[in-house]
């Protein structure tokens, strides 16, 4: 459950598979899911034949490493016509965080003042609150030019710490953390990341996320970050959003068990 609006993607309540796995990061939790979604696809596409992907990288000893399924996925309107095709086939895409916005909004994007890349977000049409940060107005801008318009898998890579603060920084570059974001058909399906286990950064992260908002730190994760954690790494993985694009279904109304109707009017 999440305190938040209602669209045609987004409901307060949702159904979420979530996992962890010890002594890996996130680069072997993209494959892991990259593996688990082409495997469910497989399977819907053709119930009888042997998936070509298999469970955390294994695979059918009769099938070369080399053999990829061509994996579309068609979404169709009320008359059957195809309104949109997404590809699955693997291997999916993958690509960093800034050179994403740098593709959407200027190669100099992160060189320019705060007041000029507002000027920027409004001159490419996205509209930007003044009470947003400068790296909340960078976000949304991608949001609005890269997430959105984005279809095809895509894995974005090592975002900026401020955005995920459970997650451990890249020991190259401090101001980003090792995480993955993947996007299908315009909306965030699964966010995975390197755990940060060390619980004094973990305080001081939770801190700077909180800001001048008096919010309850969560004393109990951190003293068990105290008592010790292992490497590990993580997801999340949206099952309402991964039915909606496996279905073709256009509202997440239409995939979930129990959406929200407006109570009907006895006349």
């Amino acid at each position: 459950f999440r305190n938040e609006g209602i669209s045609r993607k987004h409901n307060p309540e949702f159904s979420m598979l979530e996992a962890y796995w010890a002594y890996a990061d996130f680069e072997k939790i993209a494959d892991l899911v990259e593996e688990m979604i082409c495997h469910v696809a497989e399977k819907l596409e053709a119930p009888d034949q042997p998936a070509l992907s298999g469970v955390a990288g294994s695979r059918p000893k009769h099938l070369g490493t080399g053999q990829r399924r061509s994996l579309p996925v068609e979404h169709r309107d009320a008359e059957g016509n195809v309104t949109r095709r997404i590809n699955l086939t693997r291997p999916w895409r993958r690509a960093r965080y800034h050179d994403l916005v740098r593709e959407a909004a200027g190669g100099d994007w992160f060189e320019i003042s705060s007041e000029q890349r507002r000027e920027r977000a409004k001159d490419l049409g996205v509209e930007i609150l003044p009470e947003l940060a400068d790296f909340e107005v960078t976000q949304h801008l991608f949001e609005k030019l890269v997430e959105e318009k984005t279809f095809d898998p895509l894995f974005v890579t090592h975002c900026p710490k401020e955005l995920v603060p459970l997650a451990k920084q890249n020991p190259q570059q401090p101001e980003l953390v090792d995480v993955y974001e993947l996007i299908i058909n315009g909306v965030e399906i699964s966010p995975g990341y390197t755990e940060l286990n060390d619980p004094v950064a973990q305080r001081q992260r939770l801190l700077e996320q909180a800001g001048e908002e008096t919010q309850k730190l969560d004393e109990d994760f951190l003293l068990a970050l105290e008592h010790g954690m292992p490497p590990a790494g993580g997801f999340g993985l949206g099952i309402d959003r991964l039915t909606m694009l496996l279905t073709g279904a256009e509202s997440i109304r239409d995939v979930i068990l129990f959406p929200l109707l407006k109570p009907k009017r006895v006349t």
